[in-house]
């Protein structure tokens, strides 16, 4: 698998979560209450942010702490119904 797939397939399974829960971390945080699961995962990343700062900060797992913060962001905009494509979009429109 190409590098840049793997957002995709990640993607993908945040999507198929959302949409066929199973017992994991993903699925229940999304299935909560709508307002109790963005709260969570908003939460999260906040928590996360913070991790990278000090992360970057002590010179220590600054690419783990990254990827979970990526990881939180990719999974709010999966519960707001966010389409992968649109993300890529804004990349390109920004490159321009």
């Amino acid at each position: 698998m190409a590098n840049e797939q793997i957002i995709r397939e990640v993607w993908e399974v945040l999507e198929n979560r959302r949409d066929n829960p199973i017992d994991s971390y993903t699925s229940n945080i999304m299935q909560d209450s709508d307002k109790r699961a963005e709260d969570k995962i908003l939460e999260k990343i906040a928590e996360e942010a913070g991790e990278v700062l000090i992360a970057s900060k002590n010179d220590e797992n600054l690419v783990y702490e990254s990827v979970d913060l990526i990881f939180h962001t990719l999974l709010l905009l999966v519960y707001k119904g966010i389409e992968i494509d649109e993300i890529f979009e804004e990349f390109e429109r920004r490159r321009k």
